[in-house]
């Protein structure tokens, strides 16, 4: 049973390395010619044309997804997602990957082989003079066919088998779920079917894990560390060890450039964006990908706050305090200038090449100041946590931290309230007979 405990981030361990190995079984051999590709579990779908470029989204917002089978189905599955459900870009992406696993699963019986791919490709039969439009129309058709064949029972049996042979999270079984029945629903809107396996299915029950949360000593240690102090003397750690690739590449570039006096300028530049990146996600609970969007217009001076588009470009405004205030403007005034390049625009933090700070950089960075100071287990959205739980425990009221937080549902900050140890034991001692 969960339990209200102290959940204050632990002092670190050292640990061994240990090399990722990739989820889920091998993929397919991937067929050419322009037929569907097969990919493994947990394998992103490849990009055409390498990754891609900073700023430069398609006419679906930069959401590419060759691979998966039935590929105009998809399409229009992507157009669905962004403009009847408002889906933010990530978690369209992450939708898209749970619908490229349940085609995949072969037990489901779903893999649609390419109509007349063979003989195509020896320039025979009816096939060989099909144009491309007709044969995936084709192969669409017969993956709605059996996509109208599955009863309730297939779809529940392969949501049981994600928690027992993938051992996925609670809550990534609920996600999954919601993606079958956002695909289905979609299926039954645009016509390809007349009736929706998924109205039979129930939501599974998700068992609440109580939030990791940071002290304020903690948050400050964090902050501190951007300044290259140790806070556990006698740890040696190289100079851009744990950096992102990019960060890391920049600085090599920059120690080639101008020496060890440019590298000190460049290190010092990049620690101010640091501590305003971390001031800012603490000051106002900011996800990762919402520090990432922040443009400097964002920020409010004279009103102290500042304007956050979350999840499905919702904007909500925030306070920002004193200590975020004075970081961003110390680094508007003597860092930004320094990494702003003719590519830059008015985004708020930069990387050491002038883009955009991407939002993997920005854990990879939190996780490295966090190993500066001595924590384990911090990540961006840990600082968020904290935010909440502290606000709460100042005497906040919770509709306010629901606002802040930019949370449609209540029940997801509530359980911020199960975290204050201090609150709960001045509720008890007050109310029971026994306190």
């Amino acid at each position: 049973m969960a339990r209200a405990g102290d959940r204050s981030i632990s002092k670190a361990k050292p640990s061994s390395r240990r090399s990722g190995a990739g989820s889920g079984s091998a993929s397919a051999p991937r067929r050419k010619g322009g037929a569907a590709v097969r990919l493994g579990r947990g394998q992103d779908p490849p990009r055409r044309g390498g990754p891609p470029k900073a700023g430069k989204r398609g006419p679906l917002g930069g959401v590419s997804v060759p691979g998966l089978i039935g590929d105009p189905l998809i399409t229009q599955f992507i157009a669905f997602l962004r403009i009847e459900c408002g889906l933010s870009r990530n978690t369209l992406l992450a939708y898209l990957r749970d619908v490229r696993d349940f085609l995949n699963d072969e037990r489901l019986g779903l893999v649609v082989a390419e109509v007349g791919a063979r003989e195509r490709a020896e320039g025979r039969g009816e096939a060989a003079g099909r144009p491309d439009s007709e044969r995936r129309a084709t192969n669409d058709t017969a993956l709605v066919a059996r996509l109208g064949a599955l009863s309730p029972k297939d779809l529940s049996d392969y949501i049981a088998s994600l928690r027992s042979a993938r051992k996925l999270s609670g809550s990534s079984v609920i996600r999954h779920l919601a993606t079958l029945k956002v695909f289905f629903r979609f299926l039954v809107a645009t016509e390809r079917l007349l009736k929706n396996p998924t109205d039979h299915l129930d939501r599974p029950t998700r068992w609440r894990k109580l939030p990791n949360v940071m002290t304020p000593r903690q948050v400050n240690a964090l902050i501190e560390a951007t300044r290259g102090e140790r806070v556990k003397p006698g740890r040696s750690e190289e100079p851009g060890a744990q950096e992102p690739a990019s960060e890391r590449r920049a600085t090599q570039d920059t120690r080639a450039a101008g020496g060890t006096r440019a590298t000190e300028g460049r290190n010092a530049t990049i620690a101010l964006r640091d501590r305003a990146m971390l001031e800012l996600i603490y000051a106002c609970g900011l996800r990762a990908s919402e520090v990432c969007t922040l443009n400097i217009d964002d920020i409010k001076r004279e009103a102290g706050v500042i304007i956050v588009t979350g999840k499905g470009d919702k904007q909500r405004m925030v306070p920002i305090g004193k200590p975020a205030l004075g970081a961003i403007g110390e680094y508007l005034r003597a860092a930004r200038p320094r990494l702003a390049t003719g590519r830059s625009g008015d985004t708020l933090l930069l990387s050491r090449s002038g883009r955009a700070l991407e939002r993997v950089a920005v854990w990879q960075l939190v996780k490295k100041h966090a190993r500066r100071a001595g924590l384990d287990k911090v990540h961006p959205h840990v600082l968020r946590h904290s935010f909440a739980t502290h606000l709460l425990a100042g005497g906040a009221d919770l509709r306010v931290v629901q606002e802040l937080l930019g949370h449609a549902d209540i029940g997801t900050t509530e359980v911020y309230t199960h975290v204050d140890r201090s609150r709960l034991h001045e509720v008890i001692k007050k109310h029971h007979p026994h306190g």
